[in-house]
């Protein structure tokens, strides 16, 4: 290119001047961009305060929550709590000096599982009663002395004494076995049996035994003393019969008061008047 040529469209720049392109974002989208920006800006300073007072409310703290503190042993709830739905922990228990309480609208359940979580004892208290399923119940002292045991063939009762406070006494359907039955002091021991016989056997003999008080023996038909191999002996100062029935006298208007004691063959005692010799035989009629 010539050097006038060169010279000439330098000259035709210049003289025009540099043209400018402006960048970025004018008018209305500046403003609403501003807008959003300070929105947003507004948005996290409500969620901010929000969020501070949730900590305030909820007591949250570096240990827990609330009621709700995390120790090394576990975790601590103070006041009552409610869960709504099943609780999981391997022991729960209470301040120490403080009770502990479990409080439901209908029961309390408590289940003993297996591994194949089958349920092997359970515990319900209800309004209605108190129900234990499990193969043996028994309850013991701090020493481990066993006071009470029952299971599927038994009873059986630990301590020293059983106490009976019923008005009623105590109704046993069947047998009961035991090696002493008493009555509190100055109170009366009764055994009745109102429809049925009253049996009591004993391998090596039965005591009856009424130290402060008189024993009384009472039956509707019979009441039968036997022994097979020994004796039965009536030692008293006194033994009174009254009401025996007596044979007819020996003589007409006889008012002796001296009476002899005879046995029918069939064990009936009855009384016939006293004389020379034995009137039993005179008065067998009694026996008939």
């Amino acid at each position: 290119m010539p050097q006038e040529q060169y010279a000439h469209r330098s000259t035709m720049q210049t003289s025009e001047g540099p043209q400018v392109y402006k960048v970025g974002i004018y008018g209305w989208r500046k403003r609403c961009l501003y807008f959003f920006v300070l929105l947003l800006m507004i948005l996290i300073l409500v969620n901010l305060a929000m969020t501070i007072w949730i900590l305030k409310v909820m007591n949250f703290t570096i240990d827990g929550m609330g009621n709700l503190r995390i120790t090394e042993k576990g975790l601590k709830l103070e006041g009552d709590s409610e869960f709504l739905k099943p609780l999981y922990a391997k022991e729960i228990r209470s301040r120490p000096g403080n009770p502990l309480y479990f409080q439901s609208a209908r029961n309390v359940t408590v289940n003993i599982l297996n591994e194949k979580t089958k349920v092997l004892t359970r515990l319900v208290t209800g309004p209605q009663a108190v129900e234990a399923h499990s193969q043996k119940f028994e309850v013991k002292t701090l020493s481990g002395k066993l006071l009470f045991s029952a299971d599927d063939n038994e009873v059986v009762v630990g301590a020293e004494r059983l106490r009976v406070l019923g008005a009623e006494g105590t109704v046993f359907p069947k047998s009961i076995e035991t090696p002493n039955v008493r009555a509190d002091p100055f109170k009366e021991l009764r055994l009745e049996s109102p429809t049925r016989a009253l049996v009591m056997e004993a391998p090596k003999g039965i005591e009856i035994n009424a130290e402060a008080g008189s024993l009384k023996a009472t039956c509707r038909t019979e009441l039968r003393l036997e022994s097979k191999d020994g004796e039965i002996t009536l030692n008293s100062a006194k033994i009174k019969l009254p009401n025996l029935p007596q044979g007819s006298s020996s003589s007409a208007g006889s008012r002796q008061k001296i009476y002899e004691l005879c046995v029918c063959p069939n064990g009936r005692l009855f009384l016939s008047q006293a004389g020379a010799s034995s009137t039993c035989q005179i008065n067998t009629s009694v026996c008939l």
